[in-house]
Order: C-alpha cells, then sequence, then structure tokens
C-alpha cells in the first residue's frame, strides 16, 4: 500500500518512522467555540442508532503494546426504533476530539479553530433497535493511520438502509483511541516493510476478532468489556450469514485481505487502496484473488487497468467483480474528509491546494450520492439478492 497523501491523516508507507504522538495518557475534554459541522443526512427510511463496544482479547497479546492484551473499540450503527428525544452520538469522543484539534486538524486549522467535541451525528445513542428480521452486518475498517471516525457517513447511511454496520478502530495505529473512563491510547512507532505487514496481519486478526464477538452477541450474551447495556434487540438482529466488509485506503486493502483468510465475510469494497506493500511485493490477497464478489473504488481514472497490484487481483478472482473511478476524486474523497473539508473551508478558507489534496475538484454532494447509490446497491445484491441500478 504505497501510499503518499502528505498529512498526519495516514502514513507515508517504507519511509520511516512514525513517532507516538505522545504518552497513553488520558485526555480530558475542553470546550471550544471553533467551526462546528453536519455530516450528509442519511436517506434511507430508518432512524439511525448508534453504540460502542469495548472489545478485549484475551487470548491474544498486542503486537503493538506487548504487556497487554489486544482491545478494540468498535461502534456499531444500526435501524434504530423511538430515537426521538435520545442524544445523539458525537462524532468523536472527548479525548480522540482534543488529540485531533491539539496536533492540527488533520493539517485543515490551528488548534480551537474546530469544534471537534462539539460535532453531533444523526444516530440515536443506544436506541433500541428496529428489526422485524435480522439485518445483514457490514464491518468497516479505516485507512491506515485513520481513525473509523471517518467512516461515519457511509455506517449511517447503511444503517438507514437497514444494515448493522461496525466500525473498527485499529489500536496503536489510529490517531488516538479512546476507551472507557477517558483512557486515550496514541499511535506507536511502525517502520518500513516489516511494520507494513505487521500492521495487516494485526488489522486482520482484528476484524476476525471482531467477527467471533458479535457472534458472542448474537448468541446473547454482552461481549463489552464493562458488560455496559446495550441496545434493545441488537444481538437478535445480526444476521451472521450475510456479512459484507469495506474500506478505505489501508481498510479497503484490509477488507480484501480478511475475505481472503475468512470465509464468513461474503462480500467486499475497497475504497482506493493499493494491495501492495512496495514496488515489487503484493499482499497475498493481490496474488491469489478472492472467488467472491469484490468491488474496487478507485479515484481520478485509477482502475485495475492502470494500478498493478489491483490487475493482479483483477486478473485471479473468480467471483464477481466492478471497478469504478471517481472523476475528479482524491484519497479522502472516500471518508467524511468529502463533506468537512468543504464546510471547514468555508469557514476558516483552507488554501486550495490542501483542500485538493485532501477531496480533489469533484462537487461533494454528487460525489456523496454516487458513493452512496454504488455501495449500498453493492451490499444489497450481495448481501440481499436485490439487484439493482444505481
Amino acid at each position: 500500500m504505497k501510499i503518499t497523501v502528505p498529512f498526519a491523516l495516514c502514513l507515508v508507507i517504507g519511509a520511516g518512522t512514525v513517532a507516538a504522538a505522545a504518552p497513553s495518557t488520558p485526555l480530558p475534554p475542553r470546550a471550544h467555540a471553533g467551526v462546528r459541522f453536519e455530516l450528509p443526512k442519511s436517506t434511507g427510511r430508518h432512524p439511525v442508532g448508534s453504540t460502542e463496544l469495548h472489545l478485549v482479547d484475551d487470548d491474544r497479546r498486542d503486537p503493538w503494546a506487548t504487556d497487554r492484551n489486544r482491545e478494540l473499540m468498535v461502534s456499531v450503527w444500526y435501524p434504530a426504533r423511538r430515537a426521538n428525544g435520545r442524544p445523539r452520538q458525537p462524532y468523536m469522543p472527548p479525548g480522540v476530539a482534543r488529540s485531533v484539534d491539539e496536533s492540527g486538524s488533520f493539517g485543515l486549522a490551528g488548534p480551537g479553530e474546530v469544534d471537534w467535541a462539539g460535532i453531533r451525528t444523526e444516530a440515536a445513542a443506544t436506541a433500541p433497535v428496529n428489526a422485524g428480521e435480522s439485518l445483514p452486518v457490514v464491518l468497516y475498517s479505516p485507512g491506515l493511520k485513520v481513525s473509523r471516525t471517518l467512516g461515519t457517513s457511509t455506517a449511517a447511511e447503511l444503517a438507514s438502509r437497514g444494515y448493522v454496520v461496525v466500525t473498527v478502530d485499529h489500536t496503536y495505529e489510529a490517531p488516538a483511541v479512546e476507551f472507557p473512563r477517558g483512557r486515550v491510547e496514541l499511535q506507536k512507532p511502525m517502520s518500513g516493510i516489516e511494520g507494513l505487514k505487521k500492521a495487516v496481519d494485526t488489522r486482520v486478526r482484528d476484524v476476525r476478532f471482531v467477527l467471533d464477538q458479535l457472534a458472542v452477541l448474537h448468541r446473547g450474551r454482552n461481549p463489552d468489556a464493562e458488560g455496559h447495556r446495550l441496545p434493545k434487540g441488537l444481538g437478535k438482529a445480526l444476521n451472521l450469514e450475510r456479512i459484507g466488509m469495506y474500506g478505505h485506503s489501508g481498510g479497503g486493502a484490509t477488507a480484501a485481505e480478511t475475505m481472503r483468510v475468512d470465509r464468513r465475510i461474503d462480500a467486499g469494497i475497497n475504497m482506493d487502496g493499493t494491495l501492495q506493500y512496495n514496488d515489487s511485493e503484493f499482499l497475498p490477497v493481490a496474488r491469489s484473488g478472492l472467488d467472491r464478489p469484490f468491488m474496487l473504488m478507485g479515484k481520478a481514472s485509477q482502475t485495475h487497468l492502470n494500478k498493478p497490484s489491483w490487475q493482479s487481483l483483477w486478473n485471479r478472482s473468480t467471483g464477481w467483480k466492478r471497478d469504478l473511478s471517481l472523476e475528479q476524486g482524491s484519497h479522502f474523497s472516500y471518508t467524511d474528509a468529502q463533506s468537512f473539508v468543504p464546510a471547514i473551508d468555508e469557514s476558516l478558507d483552507v488554501p486550495a491546494q490542501v483542500r485538493e489534496q485532501y477531496i480533489g475538484t469533484v462537487d461533494p454532494e454528487r460525489s456523496t450520492v454516487a458513493q452512496r447509490a454504488y455501495i449500498t446497491a453493492f451490499f444489497d445484491q450481495h448481501l440481499r439478492g436485490r439487484p439493482r441500478t444505481c
């Protein structure tokens, strides 16, 4: 995955060591009077609910912090009922919001200029699930060195259309992950090809562990490490016979590689993630291909015809496949940056070059509409058996 986006959101693979921003200590919330924005509202017929789970893998030591077991934070987005009157889920936990603010808001603003802690999603926190039938489950993995937060808009959209979506933070790789009682864990150093291989292997193990814990939840037990009360009906709503996965950048590679080794995942999407460690070494999935539905979503005319690792995957895959390109888009067009960069630009006048490096010159509203149409159509067809045109 040779990515060279010049911002703190991601790692330039093979370009040296990225140091941790600070020791892993709690970061208390801080009030701001900065810019706030609203993500595009979902278009499905269901209101959206959301909750978080703290998952601890007692059978695996953390590869980045070997003195402890691997632990993850995930968000679960789902169709909700009786959502009115419930608080809206924050876009970022307070400790993560402060970390983002103090590190320069992804290179878009100075400290205090964006009120990350005050921004809310449309989701009703811990609202009961609205499920007359079991719902397909879709997992989301963010890009390398990126938070699950940046996949919120698509997760809410899928939930409004009747999916349970689980977004995963890969601890010590994400910029900041907030655990219960305000503990925030920050990035650990990573360097070179071996560091990248370790990250991919860790991510795949993370996703497979999350799938195991969803099975625990479906059987009626609570996998949350603190035993927090979960939304009514959540476990029964999970249809673990219909599982999809999508991801951005390194998360798209994670989706492909996890599908290669775990047949529980029926269909997957790679959003602008290359499938190679360096110019000559591809990920195993690019060398073997997939036998289940998989969709590639690129940018600016980049397709399997001119991306070698994608071409290798394409030529070796025997399952249903599509390759789409977001013309005039850029790497982070496939994240919430497509929405919040223009919003911040409107108030703070982001330099044109910075804006274009993030999201290209594509119209943000058209980009959002197109992505939602194709992603939901893909999962409708392959997880629900409901083919439709976009």
